[in-house]
């Protein structure tokens, strides 16, 4: 997982270089970010010519994710002293995978740190290579470098796409993307679909929680002579 993750950086060291960051900015960004999605979607931004203020509202909705998964592996995990800064440092989709996908205490700890531990070291190797050799490649376009971070994202959606809500909410936020890049700032359609999806989780939720009241206390719902009593009660609410 470590290998393959960290191979990855490459297309990050390339593009980032190409986008018109120096190669220190690009090294920076691996390791203090350290969130291959979030650092694609700040050198998207800026390639296309957002501001710094569009790139780092990007970068910070998808790095959103881990801290949900900090709170699990907090628990999971239970570093002490200064290993929870490093920690928090390391919590990514690789490592909350390793950890969670174990079932015996010790190995998820094994997991998490090895993954953790792992991506990083072999990220910031292949993201310096990457932007060393971006000069040198050319257009990362010529060698499919740029398809890595759509790859990538889509591999972080598409197992999420397992009901129709998703779905329909995913195809909507498609279009509100796709509608919006001509008439906004580059960086700024993302941040709207995610308007869009969150004013849509809520108002199901609003929704749902509406008609859940309305069963509850609907006419006859819990009231009237025998409504929880007599013969064959329990058989009709099964």
């Amino acid at each position: 997982m470590s290998v393959a993750t960290g191979l990855y950086g490459i297309s990050f060291g390339a593009l980032s270089v190409a986008a018109g960051l120096t190669f220190w900015q690009t090294v920076a960004l691996s390791a203090l970010m350290f969130t291959g999605g979030s650092q694609f979607a700040f050198i998207g931004v800026v390639s296309g010519g957002g501001a710094g203020a569009s790139a780092l509202g990007a970068a910070t909705l998808l790095g959103i994710r881990n801290a949900v998964y900090g709170m699990s592996m907090n628990a999971l995990v239970r570093p002490r002293g200064w290993r929870r800064l490093l920690a928090a440092h390391v919590t990514i989709d690789e490592s909350n995978a390793a950890a969670s996908s174990q079932v015996h205490p010790v190995e998820e700890r094994r997991g998490f740190w090895t993954a953790g531990l792992g991506v990083f070291v072999l990220w910031n190797l292949f993201t310096v290579l990457g932007a060393l050799l971006g000069n040198a490649l050319g257009d990362p376009a010529r060698w499919g470098l740029d398809g890595a971070a759509v790859a990538a994202f889509l591999g972080l959606l598409w197992p999420r796409l397992s009901a129709r809500e998703p779905v329909a909410v995913a195809v909507v936020c498609g279009l509100v993307t796709a509608l919006t890049i001509p008439l906004l700032p580059a960086g700024l359609p993302i941040l709207v679909a995610a308007v869009v999806a969150a004013f849509l989780g809520r108002s199901r939720g609003a929704g749902a929680a509406a008609s859940g009241a309305g069963a509850a206390s609907g006419p006859g719902a819990a009231s009237g002579p025998g409504a929880a009593s007599g013969p064959g009660a329990k058989e009709a609410g099964a």
